[in-house]
């Protein structure tokens, strides 16, 4: 295969192509198109740039406003009513998870279907991610010694990050 942009786009295990991430691409793969299928969903546009704007970024947690900025950047004319609208039939059909941390606005994560808790800080708003199997199992354990079997669980731990230039801590 010939480089672009410097990288190699190469065959995918499925018989596609693989374009690295950082390149814009104007159409939607096969294999995009079908996740919104097997969801249960019509194939639309913004449901495609919102997909799309979900698998890309950066941030692994968006807000609907920050679906919708990232929209207008690409001059998407996708308004933030259907942000929102196309978010709620995603998590409807499992595409996405919402979560509702501290301070109050609901956050979208891709729902890949890999279990993993959340770390948020109270001053700057970072989300992070981790699985720690000493938790898991710790969690197990005691629903076992109350009779019981987990089928789901959500932990989210709040604290402080320690990152000195965090824009949102308390200057002294």
């Amino acid at each position: 295969m010939a480089p672009v942009n410097g990288s190699m786009i190469t065959d995918s295990p499925g018989g596609g192509i693989h374009l690295p991430f950082f390149i814009e691409r104007p159409f939607m793969t096969m294999e995009e198109k079908q996740v919104i299928r097997q969801a249960g969903l019509k194939v639309t546009l913004p449901r495609m740039k919102i997909l799309e704007i979900l698998e890309k970024s950066p941030l692994k947690h968006m807000t609907a406003e920050d679906v919708y900025k990232e929209l207008l950047a690409r001059d998407e004319e996708i308004g933030l009513a259907t942000v929102y609208r196309v978010l709620t039939q995603f998590e409807g059909a499992g595409l996405v998870a919402r979560h509702h941390f501290e301070g109050g606005q609901a956050v979208f994560e891709l729902d890949r279907g890999e279990h993993h808790d959340h770390i948020v800080c109270l001053d700057c708003g970072r989300v992070e991610e981790f699985v720690d199997r000493t938790i898991e199992g710790c969690q197990e354990k005691i629903a076992a010694k109350r009779g019981f079997v987990i089928k789901d669980h959500s932990l989210i731990l709040y604290g402080e990050c320690q990152n000195p230039d965090c824009p949102n801590r308390p200057r002294e």
